[in-house]
Protein backbone atom coordinates (compact mmCIF):
# COMPACT_ATOMS: atom_id res chain seq x y z
CA UNK A 1 0.00 0.00 0.00
CA UNK A 2 1.21 3.50 -1.06
CA UNK A 3 2.71 5.46 1.87
CA UNK A 4 1.37 8.70 2.80
CA UNK A 5 3.24 11.92 0.77
CA UNK A 6 3.07 14.40 -1.56
CA UNK A 7 2.07 11.88 -4.27
CA UNK A 8 -0.85 11.47 -3.80
CA UNK A 9 -2.17 15.60 -3.95
CA UNK A 10 -2.24 14.63 -7.91
CA UNK A 11 -4.93 11.82 -7.75
CA UNK A 12 -8.37 12.55 -7.79
CA UNK A 13 -7.90 16.21 -9.10
CA UNK A 14 -10.67 18.78 -8.48
CA UNK A 15 -12.17 20.27 -11.24
CA UNK A 16 -12.62 23.70 -12.48
CA UNK A 17 -15.54 23.31 -14.85
CA UNK A 18 -18.79 24.58 -13.70
CA UNK A 19 -20.26 21.57 -16.24
CA UNK A 20 -19.29 19.38 -13.05
CA UNK A 21 -21.82 21.66 -11.23
CA UNK A 22 -25.31 20.52 -10.09
CA UNK A 23 -28.47 22.21 -11.29
CA UNK A 24 -29.75 24.60 -10.99
CA UNK A 25 -26.70 25.84 -9.17
CA UNK A 26 -24.69 24.81 -12.34
CA UNK A 27 -26.88 27.36 -14.48
CA UNK A 28 -26.66 30.25 -11.65
CA UNK A 29 -23.01 29.87 -11.61
CA UNK A 30 -22.57 30.17 -15.23
CA UNK A 31 -24.99 32.96 -15.51
CA UNK A 32 -23.09 34.68 -12.97
CA UNK A 33 -19.79 34.46 -14.49
CA UNK A 34 -21.44 35.32 -17.77
CA UNK A 35 -22.51 38.76 -15.77
CA UNK A 36 -19.05 38.91 -14.90
CA UNK A 37 -17.32 38.68 -17.80
CA UNK A 38 -19.81 41.26 -19.50
CA UNK A 39 -18.49 43.76 -17.77
CA UNK A 40 -15.22 43.18 -18.30
CA UNK A 41 -14.60 41.74 -14.68
CA UNK A 42 -11.50 38.95 -14.91
CA UNK A 43 -12.45 35.77 -13.62
CA UNK A 44 -10.41 32.61 -13.03
CA UNK A 45 -11.88 29.46 -11.60
CA UNK A 46 -9.88 27.46 -9.36
CA UNK A 47 -12.18 24.29 -8.30
CA UNK A 48 -15.39 23.34 -8.74
CA UNK A 49 -16.27 19.53 -7.95
CA UNK A 50 -13.92 17.87 -5.35
CA UNK A 51 -13.90 14.44 -5.25
CA UNK A 52 -14.96 12.84 -1.94
CA UNK A 53 -11.67 11.07 -2.31
CA UNK A 54 -9.58 14.35 -2.94
CA UNK A 55 -11.91 15.69 0.34
CA UNK A 56 -10.70 12.40 2.18
CA UNK A 57 -6.65 12.89 2.02
CA UNK A 58 -6.86 16.73 2.10
CA UNK A 59 -8.76 16.33 5.44
CA UNK A 60 -6.68 13.60 7.03
CA UNK A 61 -3.88 15.19 5.92
CA UNK A 62 -4.67 18.28 7.66
CA UNK A 63 -6.09 16.23 11.12
CA UNK A 64 -2.16 14.15 11.08
CA UNK A 65 -0.38 17.28 10.41
CA UNK A 66 -2.20 19.92 12.37
CA UNK A 67 -4.24 18.11 14.38
CA UNK A 68 -1.93 15.79 16.11
CA UNK A 69 -4.62 13.05 14.65
CA UNK A 70 -3.56 9.61 15.14
CA UNK A 71 -2.69 8.17 11.93
CA UNK A 72 -3.54 4.46 12.69
CA UNK A 73 -6.85 5.83 13.47
CA UNK A 74 -8.01 7.20 10.19
CA UNK A 75 -10.93 5.29 8.66
CA UNK A 76 -10.03 3.53 4.93
CA UNK A 77 -11.63 5.12 2.28
CA UNK A 78 -12.64 3.46 -0.76
CA UNK A 79 -11.25 3.96 -3.79
CA UNK A 80 -7.75 5.31 -1.97
CA UNK A 81 -5.40 2.79 -1.11
CA UNK A 82 -3.19 4.85 0.91
CA UNK A 83 -1.13 3.72 4.43
CA UNK A 84 -0.72 7.02 6.75
CA UNK A 85 1.21 5.41 9.75
CA UNK A 86 5.00 5.16 8.45
CA UNK A 87 7.02 2.64 9.88
CA UNK A 88 10.88 2.84 11.24
CA UNK A 89 13.58 1.14 10.54
CA UNK A 90 12.69 -1.64 12.93
CA UNK A 91 8.75 -1.64 11.56
CA UNK A 92 7.37 0.31 14.08
CA UNK A 93 5.41 3.16 13.75
CA UNK A 94 7.18 6.44 13.17
CA UNK A 95 4.91 9.27 14.13
CA UNK A 96 7.38 12.00 13.17
CA UNK A 97 7.56 10.68 9.59
CA UNK A 98 3.43 10.56 9.56
CA UNK A 99 3.13 13.60 10.23
CA UNK A 100 5.95 14.99 8.00
CA UNK A 101 4.35 13.13 5.05
CA UNK A 102 0.90 14.90 6.02
CA UNK A 103 2.25 18.78 6.35
CA UNK A 104 3.60 17.78 3.00
CA UNK A 105 0.65 17.31 1.60
CA UNK A 106 -0.78 20.09 2.94
CA UNK A 107 1.89 21.92 1.58
CA UNK A 108 1.09 21.27 -1.37
CA UNK A 109 -2.45 20.95 -1.63
CA UNK A 110 -2.14 24.65 -0.55
CA UNK A 111 -4.00 24.16 2.19
CA UNK A 112 -5.02 27.36 4.19
CA UNK A 113 -7.88 25.67 6.32
CA UNK A 114 -8.95 22.59 6.80
CA UNK A 115 -11.15 20.65 4.57
CA UNK A 116 -14.36 18.85 5.27
CA UNK A 117 -15.35 15.26 4.36
CA UNK A 118 -18.46 16.59 3.39
CA UNK A 119 -19.14 19.94 1.54
CA UNK A 120 -20.64 22.16 -1.13
CA UNK A 121 -17.58 21.25 -3.24
CA UNK A 122 -18.20 17.54 -2.68
CA UNK A 123 -21.93 17.98 -3.33
CA UNK A 124 -21.26 19.94 -6.46
CA UNK A 125 -22.49 23.49 -5.49
CA UNK A 126 -19.53 25.56 -4.90
CA UNK A 127 -17.49 27.46 -7.23
CA UNK A 128 -13.72 28.77 -6.11
CA UNK A 129 -13.33 31.85 -8.22
CA UNK A 130 -11.07 35.10 -8.11
CA UNK A 131 -12.62 38.16 -9.58
CA UNK A 132 -11.09 41.21 -9.83
CA UNK A 133 -11.82 44.06 -12.41
CA UNK A 134 -10.55 48.04 -12.79
CA UNK A 135 -12.53 51.43 -12.27
CA UNK A 136 -16.35 50.77 -11.81
CA UNK A 137 -18.06 47.85 -12.54
CA UNK A 138 -21.45 47.84 -14.52
CA UNK A 139 -22.79 44.66 -14.08
CA UNK A 140 -26.65 42.88 -14.84
CA UNK A 141 -28.15 41.73 -11.67
CA UNK A 142 -30.14 38.21 -12.53
CA UNK A 143 -33.40 40.05 -13.51
CA UNK A 144 -31.62 42.02 -16.05
CA UNK A 145 -30.70 45.18 -14.17
CA UNK A 146 -27.57 46.72 -14.25
CA UNK A 147 -25.73 47.81 -11.22
CA UNK A 148 -23.05 49.92 -11.00
CA UNK A 149 -20.39 49.07 -8.01
CA UNK A 150 -18.05 51.89 -7.48
CA UNK A 151 -17.24 50.44 -3.93
CA UNK A 152 -13.59 48.97 -2.44
CA UNK A 153 -11.39 46.58 -2.92
CA UNK A 154 -12.47 45.75 -6.78
CA UNK A 155 -12.29 41.78 -5.81
CA UNK A 156 -14.82 39.43 -5.26
CA UNK A 157 -13.28 38.47 -1.81
CA UNK A 158 -14.28 41.56 -0.47
CA UNK A 159 -17.00 43.53 -2.05
CA UNK A 160 -20.27 43.23 -0.21
CA UNK A 161 -21.85 45.13 -3.28
CA UNK A 162 -21.13 42.13 -5.74
CA UNK A 163 -22.09 39.54 -3.15
CA UNK A 164 -25.43 41.58 -3.41
CA UNK A 165 -25.18 40.40 -7.24
CA UNK A 166 -24.08 36.67 -7.11
CA UNK A 167 -26.71 36.70 -4.80
CA UNK A 168 -29.29 37.39 -7.14
CA UNK A 169 -28.22 34.51 -9.05
CA UNK A 170 -28.31 32.25 -6.57
CA UNK A 171 -24.04 32.58 -5.73
CA UNK A 172 -23.79 33.32 -2.20
CA UNK A 173 -20.46 33.97 -0.78
CA UNK A 174 -18.65 32.77 2.11
CA UNK A 175 -16.87 35.67 3.55
CA UNK A 176 -14.36 33.87 5.39
CA UNK A 177 -12.85 32.15 2.23
CA UNK A 178 -11.37 34.18 -0.25
CA UNK A 179 -12.70 32.54 -3.38
CA UNK A 180 -15.46 30.43 -2.42
CA UNK A 181 -18.96 30.93 -3.49
CA UNK A 182 -21.94 28.30 -3.46
CA UNK A 183 -25.44 28.01 -3.33
CA UNK A 184 -26.09 29.09 -0.11
CA UNK A 185 -22.79 30.49 1.32
CA UNK A 186 -21.93 27.80 3.01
Amino acid sequence: MPLSGPDWVSKFPTSKSTDDLVEPFRTNAKRFISALQAAQASVVVSDTYRPVERAYLMHFAWEIARKNFPAASVQAQTGVNIQWVHLDALGQPDLAASKAAAEQMVQKYGMKVEAVLVSRHTQRLAVDMTISWQGDLTIATADGNLTTITSLPRTGAENTDLYAVGKSYGVNKLVSDAPHWSSDGH
